[in-house]
């Protein structure tokens, strides 16, 4: 990691969001079984705290957990990674950044696909439109390359320009195109639910 980049990361405190494994195979929308959401607040490189709760697999409660372990913490920004977990179950970015007054992040592997997840969720669920207004609340797909040599990564930007989300995922990437605090949360997250992680 160069110098540049390790003074950039020291400047904020970010916290990354993802979730382990859970019962599975299961129906869709039958919000069966308990998975587990992992929040870790990284100061530049170093990992200062943890916070997990259980949530309910396709249920509602994502957001209302998530706001729970925020108030455990003091950060400057928020990643995601992406907005949906344990099946289906949907964190506001919204709300979130409402709540909590930080800027907010989405983070995603791929291009989202939101034509799929929309036929996903009105064939699976009876609040399908509480569900896709969340999805259709959040603003435009942007593509970062967030390391050189690697495919992109594309985010979602709640509460910051774009230049600036850009900017702080490019710094956070240090180790793969995934920054640093979604990876480490999936790393704990996966590793407590038994659940290879794929980073």
């Amino acid at each position: 990691m160069s110098r540049n980049v390790f003074n950039a990361m020291e400047q904020v405190k970010v916290v990354g969001v993802e979730d382990g494994g859970f019962p599975s195979p299961h129906p869709p929308g039958s919000r069966h079984g308990k998975g587990l959401l992992v929040c870790v607040l990284m100061n530049g490189p170093w990992i200062e705290a943890v916070q997990m709760r259980a949530i309910t697999v396709d249920g509602t409660d994502a957001t209302a957990r998530l706001l729970e372990m925020l108030n455990e913490f003091t950060f400057d920004a928020i990643l995601l990674g992406g907005i949906s977990f344990a099946g289906f179950n949907l964190i506001d970015p919204n709300k979130v950044y409402v709540v909590g007054n930080k800027p907010v992040v989405v983070v995603s592997k791929k291009r989202p696909d939101n034509i799929a997840v929309k036929q996903a969720l009105v064939s699976h669920f009876e609040d399908w439109s509480a569900r896709w207004e969340i999805i259709e609340k959040l603003g435009g797909i942007h593509e970062v390359l967030s390391m050189q040599g690697a495919a992109p990564i594309y985010i979602e930007v709640i509460g910051a320009e774009v230049s600036w989300a850009q900017k702080l995922i490019r710094n956070l990437s240090s180790r793969c195109r995934i920054p640093e605090p979604v990876r480490v949360a999936r790393f704990i997250a996966r590793g407590l639910t038994r659940v290879p992680p794929r980073w």
